[in-house]
């Protein structure tokens, strides 16, 4: 009978306990589909403000008219309605009902244009207040247009980050145009962004 020295067998054990470990691994069910899952669902959600000319004109609104306001409302518009959309959000996801959406995220077009246009500034509880009335009926859009078996989570993720970034152009528009005395420039861009909202109100 042939026989194995202690040390072929010591190899022999160490290459088996390898071999598992890298069967069991590659056998981890749905370990890789959860990568493409998670990263599907977040790409979804990321593309959804893209999607529209409401979301996208809305977004962008918020970060002119803050830059236009300044002080403590470049940051806390731009942190609220993120904030408010979440929670909007969560409403179509459980499932409870909110009136006249689609009404609600044409007026925030129209609305957000016209602050811009005519340079409205408003206390800082004002503007939060309607900001973040607009953004709950964006938040329970993207909501309700959650794909069918998609991580809620990382759709959640995709729409906030993409949300900031318009945010955050709107914001350095509206700084940039601030400094260089075109101020009437943002004006103009805000009564464009009204038209637009008026055309989706009356569609």
């Amino acid at each position: 009978m042939f026989a194995l020295s202690t040390k072929h067998r010591a190899r022999l054990g160490m290459l088996a306990v390898t071999a598992l470990a890298a069967g069991s691994a590659a056998a981890h069910p749905g370990h890789p589909d959860s990568v493409m899952h998670a990263s599907a669902s977040f790409m979804s959600g990321f593309e959804h403000p893209f999607s529209g000319i409401d979301h996208l004109l809305a977004m962008l609104a918020v970060g002119l008219w803050a830059a236009q306001n300044k002080q403590r409302t470049l940051w806390v518009l731009p942190l609220a309605f993120p904030l408010m959309m979440v929670a909007g959000a969560l409403l179509a996801i459980a499932g409870l009902s909110v009136p006249a959406v689609e009404t609600g995220i044409a007026a925030s077009v129209a609305v957000l244009g016209l602050l811009i246009a005519f340079a409205v500034r408003m206390p800082l509880w004002g503007s939060t207040l309607v900001v973040s009335l607009f953004a709950l009926f964006h938040g329970y859009a993207h909501g309700a247009e959650l794909p069918h078996g998609s991580s809620a989570a990382m759709y959640g993720i995709g729409f906030i980050l993409a949300t900031a970034l318009l945010h955050a152009a709107g914001l350095v528009v509206g700084v940039v145009a601030g400094r260089q005395m075109a101020d009437r420039v943002v004006r103009i861009g805000g009564v464009g962004i009204a038209a637009v909202g008026a055309y989706l109100l009356a569609a």
